[in-house]
């Protein structure tokens, strides 16, 4: 829970909200759960609606450069119907599925300086508000965790990681963004690239990883983008060498220039068009959504909640998202990351009235 909130639009006396999500932290496709707390105010009220939103901080390309703004990327309806009489305390559990492509958020309770957020909205008599806000923790499903340490013993190094807002050509990517992860090379491949961007896209089947060379340039010749990508199964966490499975993703995408495209496949849309879902903000934290959700959140599978663990927990990615933590994004340091995303956010909570 980042704060506790009087609802500004039901006045002052109206009912306040205060959401409580369970603890740890959740894999994409797998369950969140906690409970929507009421606290009645001055007079009765009619609860209409109550509403989870799960919202992303987002960066987008400009011609002019790029901004960053909150996407609501997900919707559900958890209760509403119902009387809250004068002073009364009433509690709703819920109990939700993440989409698929919801962004790790850490890795090995290393904070990545992804910025997600669960906000609740609360309609009364009419008027809606944007109540409760509180940080979501995601870590990598199985699969994701398998490559990721891969890519550790292979030697490469934890970099950033950041929501890109845009479609990557050819895949079947869901949400309005995607998350890249940079890792620095390793010293076999470091003659030949500059960094390596790594995309996972989920599914309920497996996952989808996108690769992306930032490849040096020759004596004669400037550097160029390689991208290629490959799908495994979740099932396939126990069953493959994953060193060897990724080294050889690796010189794949190092010594051939993949016909799967360039850097150009990653789509820009117009953030600022209509139903982009990207609201912009300005240095003053001041922002919008434009609406970006669906309400079918609750068909999503349950995920895979098992965690691996074992051996090589202190590899380069592990030790470089350990550096992240103490200076991530803005130059916040770990403790300070459940701040930011009410800081971030909070522009936001002034916007009442939306319509689904």
């Amino acid at each position: 829970m980042v704060f506790k909130r009087l609802l500004g639009a039901m006045g002052a006396g109206g009912p306040s909200v205060d959401t409580v999500l369970d603890g740890g932290a959740v894999a994409p496709g797998g369950i969140l759960s906690g409970q929507v707390h009421l606290q009645g105010g001055s007079a009765d009220a009619e609860i209409e609606h109550i509403g989870l939103e799960l919202i992303a901080r987002v960066e987008a390309e400009h011609e002019d450069g790029e901004s960053e703004g909150a996407v609501v990327f997900e919707r559900f309806t958890v209760g509403g119907g119902f009387r809250l009489a004068e002073q009364e305390r009433y509690s709703v559990p819920f109990s939700v599925s993440l989409p698929w492509e919801t962004p790790v958020s850490e890795l090995y309770g290393q904070p990545l300086g992804i910025v997600l957020g669960v906000r609740t909205e609360l309609a009364v008599a009419g008027a809606r508000d944007k109540g409760d806000l509180d940080p979501l923790t995601v870590r990598p499903l199985p699969v994701q965790e398998a490559v990721l340490e891969a890519l550790g013993q292979l030697g490469f190094g934890f970099k950033s990681a950041d929501l890109e807002h845009g479609h990557i050509g050819g895949t079947g990517q869901q949400l309005p963004f995607y998350q890249e992860i940079e890792l620095t090379p390793a010293p076999q491949y470091a003659h030949a690239v500059n960094e390596i961007e790594l995309t996972f896209l989920a599914t309920p089947a497996g996952m989808e990883i996108v690769l992306e060379a930032d490849k040096r340039g020759g004596l004669f010749e400037s550097g160029q983008d390689a991208l290629t990508r490959f799908t495994v199964s979740h099932h396939d966490v126990g069953s493959r060498d994953w060193n060897s499975e990724v080294d050889g993703w690796i010189r794949q995408l190092v010594e051939h220039r993949a016909s799967y495209g360039s850097h150009a496949t990653y789509g820009h849309a117009d953030p600022y068009a209509t139903g982009s879902g990207y609201g912009h903000h300005s240095a003053h934290g001041s922002g919008h959504e434009s609406g970006y959700g669906s309400d079918h959140g609750s068909d999503h599978g349950s995920g895979h909640e098992g965690h691996r663990s074992g051996p090589g927990l202190g590899t380069a990615v592990a030790a470089g998202a350990a550096g992240l933590a103490v200076g991530v994004v803005g130059g916040l340091v770990a403790a300070e990351v459940v701040d930011e995303v009410g800081d971030f956010f909070e522009g936001d909570d002034d916007e009442g009235g939306e319509e689904d």
